[in-house]
């Protein structure tokens, strides 16, 4: 059965909070101490890319629990859209100036951010 489509709040210059849940792919592949670790290591790293707060987060066995505040698109300055460009991809990388819209967007998309550290 596949899942309710996730109602995301666009209209908003406000912060908003949000619950997403993953389940690992297979039952019997269960996260083990060194996963958790490794995908707690993901999480800090893309929330620092994206405009997310981990307010708090859960990892089970076979799947795990964020509690995130995404700031709106309004929140990010070009300069900022450069700066978390250059902590995602490696140094040296140009900026891309003819795609700052769409980074400025990304950076703010709850589904980027989830995709990313899936």
């Amino acid at each position: 059965m596949p899942r309710i489509p996730r109602m995301l709040r666009t209209d908003s210059n406000q912060k908003t909070v949000y619950h997403v849940i993953s389940r690992t792919a297979l039952d019997g592949l269960p996260f083990k101490d060194a996963e958790k670790d490794e995908l707690v290591r993901v999480i800090k790293r893309f929330s620092m890319v994206y405009a997310v707060e981990v307010i708090g987060f859960s990892i089970m066995g076979n799947h795990w629990h964020l509690l995130t505040e995404i700031s709106p698109v309004s929140m990010l300055s070009d300069d900022e859209v450069r700066r978390r460009f250059m902590l995602l991809y490696t140094k040296g990388t140009e900026f891309p100036e003819g795609q700052l819209e769409h980074y400025r967007e990304r950076f703010s998309s709850l589904s980027w951010y989830v995709k990313d550290i899936k």
